[in-house]
């Protein structure tokens, strides 16, 4: 796959969902079309790790401590990214998404045979938020997300992917 593919997409705040003020959602359409089964390896090679494979929650949740980088192995997914206000995606066998923390995210629908990967840089532990409808959660989960540091890898393409690209020069 050419990094040339690769989508950003920025999401505002909205209905309790923070989103990443600074770096935007990378779209990876395709990345592991040929060889789904690489998908966690590739992840884990490149320093995103704390892996699991299973699927994703069907409310609207996101990450105040952790990137996360999650890569379609079977099936398709229709997902809502950004919160109610955000976009809708679907996702196939091959596909990966990179969400900033505090990137909302939820599984609309989805095939019997989904699963997918989800990985964390170093491996960093990460926590479930979902929207706060209170301004001092708010404001404490846009404190979180600004002290989570940037990867130093591309989850796919390593020290020099478009991930370093788009986040780091922001």
């Amino acid at each position: 796959m050419s990094t040339q593919t690769v989508q950003a997409f920025y999401f505002k705040s909205n209905q309790g969902i923070p989103n990443n003020p600074h770096l935007p959602v990378l779209l990876y359409p395709q990345a592991f079309h040929n060889n789904p089964s690489q998908t966690e390896s590739m992840f884990n090679q490149h320093q995103w790790l704390n892996s699991w494979t299973n699927g994703v929650f069907d409310y609207h949740h996101y990450h105040s401590n952790a990137h996360e980088v999650l890569g379609v192995i079977s099936g398709h997914v229709t997902v809502q990214l950004g919160g109610e206000e955000g976009k809708v995606f679907t996702l196939q066998t091959g596909d990966v998404v990179v969400l900033p923390a505090g990137t909302g995210h939820k599984r609309l629908s989805a095939s019997p045979d989904f699963r997918i990967v989800g990985a964390y840089p170093d491996g960093m532990s990460y926590n479930t938020r979902t929207p706060a409808d209170k301004e001092k959660e708010h404001a404490t989960a846009l404190a979180e997300i600004s002290h989570v540091p940037l990867p130093k890898m591309d989850p796919i393409y390593g020290p020099n992917g478009p991930l370093l690209q788009h986040w780091h020069s922001v």
